[in-house]
C-alpha cells in the first residue's frame, strides 16, 4: 500500500535534489513514477539511432529497457548477451550514450559510486559523449560521507546479487575485506557537471528502486 507521506517527503527532496544537480550543470528531470520515467527516457533523453552503453543497475532493470534498446533503434553494446564481457565494457566507452544507475546521491548534487571492475565509474567519468543516470529517491543522502556510508551498507546485497564470495555476502555486513573477490575496489566522486556542458543527466523517480 502506498505511503502518502513517504511519497510526498520524496517529491519534496527529489525536487529538491534535482534542482540542486542542475546548479551544479546536470540536466536533470523528476519523475513521479517508474513508468513516468521510462517514458522520458525514450520519448525525451535518449534519441533513437545512437550508440548506448550499459552498466549494472537494478534500477534499470525494473524499468525493463532492454527490450526497448535491443529492438533495432539503437546500436547496443550488450553486457548481457555477448561472448567477452571485458570487452563489451571497454567499447561501451566509446557509446554515444552510456545508462547506469548511481549508489548514492547527495542533497548538494553530489554522486558517488564504487565498483569491481570500474568499467561502470570509467565509462560514467570519460568516454561516452553523453551519461544517463537513473535513480530512486531512496539513493538521496544528505553529505558525502553519508553517501559512503550508503554505499557499504548496501555493498552485500550486491555481493550477493553478483555471487561473490566476499564475508558481507555471508554475514551481511561490510567488513572492508582484502580477498581477490572483493567488490568495493573503484570510488568515482562525481562533484560537478559543469565541464562538459550536456554530457551529464539525472532522471530521479520518486520510489524506492535498486540496492
Amino acid at each position: 500500500m502506498e505511503n502518502q507521506y513517504r511519497t510526498w517527503l520524496g517529491e519534496k527532496q527529489g525536487r529538491l535534489a534535482v534542482s540542486a544537480f542542475a546548479e551544479k550543470g546536470w540536466t536533470s528531470y523528476y519523475a513521479e513514477t517508474l513508468n513516468e520515467a521510462k517514458t522520458l527516457l525514450f520519448e525525451t533523453i535518449l534519441p533513437t539511432g545512437v550508440s548506448v552503453g550499459l552498466g549494472g543497475s537494478e534500477t534499470l532493470a525494473a524499468m525493463d529497457i532492454l527490450p526497448v534498446l535491443r529492438n533495432g533503434q539503437y546500436k547496443l553494446y550488450d553486457r548481457y548477451n555477448c561472448a567477452d564481457h571485458f570487452e563489451m565494457c571497454r567499447d561501451s566507452l566509446m557509446a554515444d550514450y552510456f545508462l547506469s544507475g548511481a549508489n548514492a546521491l547527495t542533497m548538494g548534487g553530489e554522486m558517488v559510486n564504487i565498483d569491481c571492475s570500474g568499467s561502470r565509474v570509467a565509462a560514467m567519468a570519460y568516454g561516452p559523449r553523453r551519461v544517463i543516470v537513473v535513480a530512486g529517491v531512496n539513493k538521496l543522502v544528505n553529505s558525502l560521507e553519508e553517501a559512503i556510508a550508503r554505499v557499504h551498507a548496501v555493498a552485500p546485497m550486491n555481493c550477493r546479487r553478483n555471487n561473490h564470495k566476499t564475508p558481507c555476502a555471508e554475514t551481511g555486513v561490510c567488513t572492508d575485506c582484502n580477498i581477490p573477490k572483493r567488490m568495493c575496489n573503484q570510488l568515482l566522486i562525481t562533484y560537478n557537471a559543469q565541464k562538459f556542458s550536456g554530457k551529464y543527466t539525472l532522471l530521479l523517480i520518486n520510489e524506492t528502486l535498486g540496492f
